[in-house]
């Protein structure tokens, strides 16, 4: 959205409020400039109408608004029968250099030339700033560790659900791949440790005696989830080995992914994590 406001005339469409059944929940929202779009508040004829509005406003002055309700059956001929309450925004813009971005309780300068500065958490914005909704889902941490077949289709497919992906590799052959970290394996295990509270761990490295580690450090942390790649065979050897040391291995999932979903191609592999995923550990 921030590039969209600073090359784009846009408007912004936010569901404030819905009654019955309904596409999106309240808070939900997209970006709207005269040739493309950003987000969904939940597609259909909705969508189509608002977007319609939302591009109407864009020839208004900056700083325009109108709140529109919907009744989903009787108005749209969508059969949800709720309806919805939409706030649409002609946003201020293009923005210029130098102008002070908020995003959600994060303040960040921006001066030409800079990288962006962080400055106080909280801080009530001031006049002549400008105010940049944060993605409309919370998203819950994810260390991913290994990059191989499994590893890149289960980075594909978290594309776009509600997690804030760590993606980590110790072999120097991937260091190019596209949004991994190399670490050393001196350094890996300090990784997992520093994930505490709701977080999730996935482990599928090249190197078994790796993911015995990550997972023993995985387990003497808080992670709410983890998952590990493996034949119940491994998992019988590993519980074993990590209850001789004293570790509770009932958060251990192995192997990982949802029972019921048949198949070892990388692809059905990571799908079937990913629907575990958001049942255990959705935000």
């Amino acid at each position: 959205m921030t590039e969209l406001l600073r090359t784009h005339a846009t408007a912004r469409i936010t569901v404030l409020a819905t009654e019955g059944s309904a596409p999106r929940g309240a808070g939900t929202a997209m970006t709207v400039t005269v040739d493309s779009v950003e987000g969904t508040i939940g597609g259909g004829n909705l969508e189509y109408r608002a977007i319609e509005q939302a591009r109407l406003l864009l020839a208004y002055p900056d700083g325009a608004w109108r709140v529109q309700d919907y009744p989903l059956g009787p108005l749209l001929g969508q059969c949800c029968g709720g309806r919805v309450r939409l706030l649409i925004e002609r946003m201020d813009g293009p923005l210029p250099e130098g102008d002070v971005l908020v995003f959600g309780q994060d303040r960040v300068r921006r001066e030409p030339g800079d990288a962006p500065l962080p400055a106080a958490r909280g801080a009530r914005p001031q006049q002549g700033e400008r105010w940049l909704s944060p993605s409309d889902m919370p998203r819950t941490p994810l260390m991913l560790f290994g990059a191989g077949h499994v590893g890149r289709a289960v980075a594909r497919v978290l594309e776009g659900l509600p997690y804030l992906v760590g993606w980590y590799d110790t072999r120097p052959d991937y260091a190019d791949t596209p949004g991994v970290t190399l670490c050393a394996e001196t350094d890996i295990e300090q990784c997992v440790a520093e994930l505490q509270g709701h977080g999730a761990i996935l482990i599928m490295t090249h190197d078994h005696a790796l993911d015995y580690r990550l997972a023993r450090s995985a387990l003497a942390g808080t992670a709410r989830y983890i998952g590990l790649i493996g034949s119940r065979t491994k998992r019988a050897r590993f519980v074993s080995r990590l209850e001789a040391e004293g570790l509770d291995v009932t958060r251990l999932v192995c192997p990982v992914g949802l029972p019921g979903i048949a198949g070892k191609e990388p692809a059905v592999i990571a799908t079937a994590i990913a629907a575990q995923l958001l049942l255990e550990c959705a935000p």
